[in-house]
């Protein structure tokens, strides 16, 4: 442990730490197209097609409760996650490896209801479980997922891409999934240590936001059929604002979008209204949405415009204007990335 000199990990932030650890970092191999900086890493063998690989870590307590997670819901949680960064490249999954460490409370029981739905997700995205890992855990339980999948060659998209005029596009809505959490959390407090049951009456959607979310499969057919490829692309695990920073940082541009036009859930706008919460802030910032969010050309308007999901919310400027929401009333604010930081618990 370094003493003499301390940096805590927690003043970079997840992404500030990542691109720390990974700034000196050059592909040796010639099949390595794209590394580290995006949802998936793009490989090349040959004339064939792209090979996205994508991995993400769940760890109890911090991105998971198994007070009120159930263990069927987080296994198809945690392929989501994983399966949603291979579409937010323009690709299809394919498969998945996964990793677990579980500690001494944990019977085999226990373990089968984990992957009942972590096979459930695979078989709804017509993907296979071709291995993984097993270890012991001292600090409850651990899930690492990767997941490969396809492009074919020279249509996967990064993040890098995004030009001046380009529109930028949200599916589905935003916010739900992080209200979902703050009802689950407040129903927790509440009923601790008492005889009493939570209540989630009305608010369904937001629930199974947060505990079964999907992946946007149909958002990238549709993009596809309609002959349509994005200059950019994520999907919104950490809030749409953190994730727009991150496109227009590597994409050398700025961007504007429009508060009237960030799409919001009836039972999200309730649930931020019940805890006092600015909705449209649970939007930007809230995350684990798993929608995604694109860039297209102008000249593409009226083909994403007649989508069902998908939501035009402003579009991308020159860097020397800044990144900026556009209030109802028309006051413009610094986009500020206000995602969740898992490396400030």
């Amino acid at each position: 442990m370094n003493t003499t000199k301390r940096t805590e990990i927690s003043s970079l932030g997840e992404f500030g730490f990542i691109e720390r650890l990974t700034k000196d970092i050059k592909p040796i191999n010639k099949e390595t197209i794209k590394g580290v900086g995006d949802d998936a890493a793009i490989l090349q063998f040959d004339d064939s097609d792209e090979v996205l690989i994508s991995t993400d870590l769940f760890m109890e307590g911090v991105h998971f409760d198994l007070t009120y997670f159930p263990l069927k819901h987080l296994g198809y949680k945690a392929v989501i996650a994983n399966i949603s960064d291979i579409y937010a490249m323009n690709g299809t999954p394919k498969q998945i490896t996964v990793s677990l460490g579980i500690s001494r409370k944990f019977c085999i029981e226990d373990v089968e209801e984990l992957y009942s739905g972590i096979i459930l997700a695979c078989e709804q995205y017509g993907v296979d479980i071709v291995g993984g890992d097993t270890t012991s855990s001292l600090t409850g339980l651990a899930i690492s997922i990767t997941a490969t999948g396809t492009a074919p060659k020279g249509t996967s998209v990064k993040r890098s891409g995004a030009k001046e005029t380009d529109l930028i596009c949200v599916t589905g809505n935003l916010g739900a999934a992080y209200m979902g959490l703050q009802l689950l959390e407040r129903e927790k407090i509440a009923t601790a240590d008492k005889d009493m049951q939570p209540d989630f009456s009305g608010k369904e959607y937001i629930l199974e936001r947060q505990l079964k979310p999907e992946a946007r499969k149909e958002i990238i057919e549709k993009l596809r059929n309609e002959n349509v490829k994005p200059t950019a692309m994520m999907d919104i695990s950490d809030g749409l604002a953190s994730e727009l920073m991150h496109i227009c940082k590597q994409s050398g541009v700025g961007c504007r979008i429009y508060e009237e036009r960030i799409p919001i859930d009836y039972q999200t706008a309730i649930m931020a209204e019940e805890l006092n919460l600015n909705v449209i802030t649970c939007a930007l910032g809230g995350g684990e949405d798993y929608e995604l969010l694109f860039t297209v050309p102008i000249a593409d308007h009226e083909k994403v415009a007649a989508m069902k999901d998908v939501r035009v919310i402003g579009h991308i400027v020159s860097d020397t204007m800044g990144l900026a929401l556009i209030t109802r009333d028309g006051v413009e604010m610094q986009l500020k990335a206000q995602g969740w930081t898992p490396l400030e618990k």
